[in-house]
């Protein structure tokens, strides 16, 4: 073999490397500012609230959880908010984690499909040879890494604190709430994923992905409030993450289950939706 040919094999090589997964990999590159900004948030929110678990455990905070209206507490989750459990559960991974989460898994889901259309950025995309389908399925492979990025700084950080503020957490149940909180999160992502892909809107994606979070957590709150009501649980992503307390019990794979695979069922309807709507005019 001729040092020419080794050297053009070598540059074909170089190429086809260069060329693998190209809509996965500049959107996990152009989104660096915005993965780190978002897990600098949420571990500043566990930085900040669970340190104050220690100086919570006492006869005062029981009477005020009991004087607080019960439907409230049922509600907001803070009915075991004495243990570290029922506490980090509560704060983190079911509240604030949680609205963190949403909002930045719908706005990548949505800026995918929806926003690429709009801005022509996806049209350009699409007219340098890379196809639809490919184009759909990488930009869901990103959307997963990133949101799975940010489950590895909740778990790592609420790891980190469970020792120095006495929340004797289990780390393989810390594990199970993670990933629990993540596939709850990349439903509401895909949710915008698909919604942008079928209607090339970004606003329309944003609207669909906060919806499924708002609902989920609106059937899951009526459903804890009222016994007649309480079918309304097996309708809730909310539930299907967090409804046998993870955190507490372990994994519960049937409802990890069910949130794996209604998010790859929306990311098949994203695909199907970009492959046949006429994107280039």
């Amino acid at each position: 073999m001729t040092a020419t040919s080794a050297t053009t094999r070598t540059e074909r090589e170089q190429r086809t490397a260069f060329s693998t997964l190209p809509v996965l990999r500049r959107w996990m590159a152009e989104g660096r500012r915005s993965l780190l900004g978002w897990s600098a948030g949420v571990a500043g929110v566990e930085v900040l609230y669970l340190p104050l678990f220690p100086s919570m455990q006492s006869p005062e905070l029981a009477e005020l959880v009991a004087s607080l209206p019960p439907e409230l507490v049922r509600t907001l989750g803070y009915g075991d908010i004495t243990s570290g459990a029922g506490y980090t559960q509560a704060t983190i991974f079911g509240l604030i984690g949680f609205v963190l989460l949403t909002i930045a898994g719908v706005s990548w889901g949505a800026a995918f499909i929806g926003g690429a259309e709009e801005s022509g950025r996806l049209e350009l995309t699409l007219s340098h040879g890379v196809g639809r389908v490919q184009y759909a399925l990488e930009s869901a492979g990103a959307l997963a890494a990133r949101i799975a990025g940010l489950g590895v700084v909740v778990f790592v950080v609420v790891a980190a604190l469970n020792g120095p503020c006495q929340l004797e957490l289990d780390l393989g149940n810390l594990l199970a709430v993670t990933a629990a909180w993540v596939c709850l999160g990349l439903l509401s992502a895909t949710a915008a994923l698909a919604v942008g892909a079928v209607s090339g809107r970004r606003s329309w994606g944003v609207g669909a992905g906060a919806g499924i979070a708002v609902v989920g957590y609106v059937l899951q709150a009526l459903a804890n409030n009222s016994e007649s009501l309480d079918w309304l649980r097996r309708l809730s992503p909310y539930d299907w993450a967090f409804g046998t307390a993870p955190l507490t019990n372990g994994a519960d794979l049937p409802g990890l289950t069910l949130l794996v695979g209604a998010s790859l069922v929306l990311v098949g309807a994203a695909t199907g939706a970009l492959a046949r709507r006429d994107v280039l005019g």
